[in-house]
């Protein structure tokens, strides 16, 4: 229980009000409003699961500010927005289970050039850090993960299992790469010449901001010469490629099987729903939308939701769709017509 709250520290943490329930409830876990006890924190995110609310054995729920029904013995904290309310209470017992251990695994590799206090680092068995690397305190680097020559390594990041960190790459703070992610791999850049394609050397670096979570097995090419630029708190998901020199702007969110090809730019605050293609060398405003399966092949301005290949606003796409969707209709119709006139033709 030493990572228990009561339901006055949980207000007070989620900038809530408590609408039922005693200021000294103790709360020892988290759970969904179906699998919850009596002891567990849960919230209501989404009106559909106000069924599971209503018979829910938690001992609190964080609610939207207005509700006040659900079981009588189950206490109440109202907030403006739940699902976020509820990331800080995962955040709070994630921290029962997360362990940070300082120190470099004997089985470990880490070159004597290397720049970092082996007292304020965790360092697991397996992974190799090369000549010239700077890790920054409270960052730990997973095992069988490899962290290239001179790359940078900013403070509390997170460098889960079997990742690699090529040359020269920089990462800001907390920046967190899950298992697979390959940061400063060559970008996609040959020549046609002679009948051969000729790779072109990418000298180029990744730059990666701080507050930058990168999914699994997502791949982030190093720029022909320059910066890959990945703003900051911009989230990429799992299987994701994004090409040399693109530049994504802050706070981005980019879903899986997402690929972003060379040189482009995203804005701020861009979504890019799963499956989304962005051609090379385009533009993408901020606060642009791209649903899912879109596909860019021409600069997009900001503020807009996009669908459809090419990508057109969303509205424009339905409407081209709903007129696709009548062309056999109108097939048949045209069909119809010429029948008609060619036995008019022959009557006459």
């Amino acid at each position: 229980m030493a990572f228990a709250l009561t339901l006055s520290e949980l207000a007070r943490w989620v900038d809530g009000d408590i609408v039922r329930g005693g200021l000294d409830l103790s709360l020892a876990g988290m759970a969904a409003l179906d699998a919850a006890g009596p002891q567990d924190v849960s919230f209501l995110g989404n009106e559909k699961y106000h069924g599971q609310f209503l018979k829910t054995q938690a001992a609190a729920v964080i609610v939207p500010r207005g509700v006040t029904d659900g079981p009588a013995a189950c206490a109440l904290v109202a907030v403006d927005n739940p699902s976020l309310a509820f990331a800080v209470v995962v955040r709070h017992f994630a921290a029962a289970v997360k362990k940070f251990t300082p120190g470099i695994h004997p089985r470990a590799f880490v070159d004597p050039t290397a720049v970092l206090d082996p007292t304020k680092v965790c360092i697991h068995a397996g992974a190799v850090v090369m000549a010239g690397v700077n890790i920054g305190d409270g960052s730990d680097i997973g095992p069988n993960s490899v962290i290239y020559d001179d790359a940078v390594i900013g403070q509390d990041c997170r460098i889960l299992a079997n990742v690699t960190v090529r040359e020269r790459c920089v990462l800001g703070d907390r920046v967190i790469l899950q298992p697979g992610a390959v940061i400063g791999s060559d970008g996609y850049g040959y020549e046609f010449s002679q009948g051969r394609h000729v790779k072109i050397d990418q000298v180029g670096i990744v730059e990666i901001a701080n507050d930058v979570e990168i999914g699994a097995n997502t791949t982030i090419d190093r720029a022909r010469f320059g910066k890959t630029q990945i703003g900051e708190g911009s989230k990429i998901d799992n299987l994701v490629q994004i090409g040399h020199n693109v530049v994504i702007g802050k706070h981005c969110l980019i879903i899986s099987q997402t690929g972003i090809s060379g040189s482009s730019h995203l804005g701020d605050y861009v979504t890019s729903a799963g499956q989304v293609g962005i051609g090379g060398h385009v533009s993408i405003g901020d606060k642009a939308v791209l649903s899912a399966r879109t596909a860019v092949t021409t600069n997009l301005p900001g503020g807009e939701v996009y669908a459809g290949k090419p990508a057109l606003p969303m509205r424009e796409d339905m409407k081209l769709q709903v007129l696709v969707r009548r062309l056999p209709k109108l097939i048949e119709r045209v069909k119809a017509l010429e029948a008609a006139l060619q036995s008019q033709g022959s009557a006459e």
